[in-house]
Formats: structure tokens, sequence, C-alpha cells
């Protein structure tokens, strides 16, 4: 059977996928040999399970680099498709108040039921990020968009007046320091049993992969999905819940992790634009890259101390976001 010729569209897109992939993968191999212990790659063959090289490796290495990809990439699709049902390229879970939200719920079973076993907490903080997404989108529905920008300003609005309620609140309980944990991704702290909950938004964004297709009709107005026979209401519905429970996840497992669904979809958009069934993948492996970068420069700039990849993430992602701006404004 002959390969794909490297100069026909399938042998470039079969390249392109290739290194894509590669890429990763090193990035994956940099991540596990990064940190302040010394790891050899010969633990990873060693019988010796007393090895405290091995154990860490296997313990905190590999947890984080894998917690690392399942979240960038699951915020990378959320944004994606978030962007799809607003119909609007500015706005992600970080900018319209979805993880705000999700912050209020897991301040809610701090202060209300702080017994409540870790997947309980994170079904509180999914509801709650529901809601305040559905909130967006009925203030939305409501208001003349006279520009693309109002979209995105009426997100960051309503993301300030729900950080505010919820700073408020933290701050009557002496719970300010708790509150801050989950609004700075920060993947220190994940080991071992720490980070399995992500393997579930890897499920849900499976599920909105699937349906890629739908989504991409969705995004082209109520109106046109209707008159293609799909279920315009049901299919915003599902993607509430997919940019939900993804947001709710990441949450409670590491923090917010700002501007990925932000940057990662335009940037992908500028390359192979708007066909979600084409894009999703490579949104997914761009998160996923972009997220372990962050990681990686926070963790080497002040070794052996490191920066939390959300602060490393909102530099990084604020500055390819003004970079996009500006290059649409001089080719507009």
């Amino acid at each position: 059977m002959l390969s794909p010729d490297k100069h026909t569209p399938a042998g470039r897109q079969a390249l392109a996928w290739t290194g894509a992939l590669v890429a990763l993968f090193a990035l994956a191999l940099w991540s596990l040999s990064v940190g302040v212990s010394d790891v050899s790659w010969n633990t990873l063959w060693s019988d010796n399970e007393d090895d405290m090289v091995a154990q860490v490796l296997m313990y905190s290495r590999v947890p984080r680099t894998l917690a690392l990809m399942l979240a960038g990439s699951a915020m990378a699709v959320a944004g994606l498709l978030m962007q799809m049902l607003a119909r609007n390229h500015f706005v992600e879970p970080s900018t319209m108040g979805t993880v705000e939200s999700a912050t209020l719920g897991m301040l809610f079973c701090m202060l209300v039921a702080p017994d409540l076993p870790v997947f309980a907490k994170m079904g509180v903080s999914a509801l709650t990020a529901m809601a305040g997404t559905a909130l967006f989108m009925a203030i939305l529905s409501r208001i003349r968009l006279r520009s693309a920008w109002i979209v995105p300003l009426v997100g960051l609005i309503l993301a300030g007046v729900i950080e505010a309620a919820t700073t408020f609140w933290a701050y009557q309980y002496d719970m300010i320091q708790s509150l801050r944990a989950f609004s700075n991704g920060d993947f220190s702290v994940v080991i071992e049993g720490r980070y399995e909950m992500l393997w579930l938004s890897l499920g849900v964004t499976g599920l909105a992969v699937l349906a890629a297709d739908r989504f991409t009709v969705a995004g082209l107005g109520e109106s046109f999905a209707t008159n293609l026979g799909l279920n315009y209401k049901a299919l915003v519905l599902q993607g509430l819940i997919v940019v939900s429970v993804v947001t709710a996840c990441v949450v409670v497992t590491v923090g917010s992790i700002p501007f990925v669904g932000l940057i990662v979809p335009n940037l992908v958009r500028l390359m192979l634009g708007d066909n979600v069934r084409r894009s999703v993948w490579w949104v997914a492996i761009a998160g996923a890259a972009l997220t372990m970068l962050c990681d990686l420069f926070g963790r080497l700039i002040i070794a052996p101390y490191e920066i939390p990849v959300g602060t490393v993430m909102g530099v990084v992602g604020s500055g390819l976001f003004l970079a996009i701006l500006l290059r649409r404004r001089i080719k507009g």
C-alpha cells in the first residue's frame, strides 16, 4: 500500500498531524524531566518500588503532565464550543462568568457543606457554572448587538459582578485565602489521586467532538439550524452542559486557567477556518501544548520555585490576544 504523497493535500495533512503529535510527545517528555528532583529515565524500567526517584516520576510528574494535557485540551475545546454558541470569537469560560460561577459554587460547598466529597463539590460547581452561563446567554438574547465587542464586554461585566459577590461572601467568613486557591490555576499540588476527575472532562469533551457538525450548524443561528431539522435549544443546552462540566472539573482540580479557550481557537481559526469538525482536534492538541509550555516556563524561570500556570497563561494569553486583534485591525 502506497503512502500518501507529501505534496498532496492528504499527504500534507498527515505530515502536519505527525509533526503535531511528535511535538506534543516531546513537550510531555520535557515536562516529565523538569523539577527539583533529578529524574533518570532508567527508573521507568526499574523494578525497585522503593526507589524515591521512581516514586517522584510515577506519583507526581506523570499525573501532573496528564493533568496539563487534559485541562488544556478540555478548556480549549470548551472555548471553541462557547464561541460557536455565542456566535462571537471573543468569548470563553473565563470572560463570560462561567469560571467565576464555578468558583462561587466551590465557595458555597466550603461554607455550607465542607465535608462533601470532591465529586459532589464538582457537581455543585457545574450547576452554578451552568446557571452563570445560561444567565450570560439570556442577557445576550435581550440586548441589541451592534458590535462584536458588546458580547465580551457583557461577559466581563457579568464575570466581575459574580467575582465581586463571591469575594465579598468569602471575606465575611475569612475564606479569601481558600478562595484564591481556585482563582489561579496551579499544577504544583497535582499528584496521583488528585487529578483523576479531569478524565471526566475528557469524556464530556469527546461527546462535544462527536457532535461537532451540529455545533457548526448551531453557530449559524437559530433559524438556520431549525430549517435543517435540528433542535436549536437542545443543542444550546448540550453545549452549556459540556462547557459547565469541563469548567467545573478544571476549577475544582487545579483552579482557573485563563485565555486557553480564547487564544487557541482563534489561532486555529486563522489557519483552518470556522469548520468545527475540521479544527476541533487541532484545538485540543494546541490547547494541551500551550498549557504545557506555560507550565514549563513557570517552573524554569525562577527554579526551583514555580510561578502558577494561571499567571503565566494570563501574561502570554493577553499578549497573543492583542496580537490577534492588531492583525485583524491591520487586515481590516
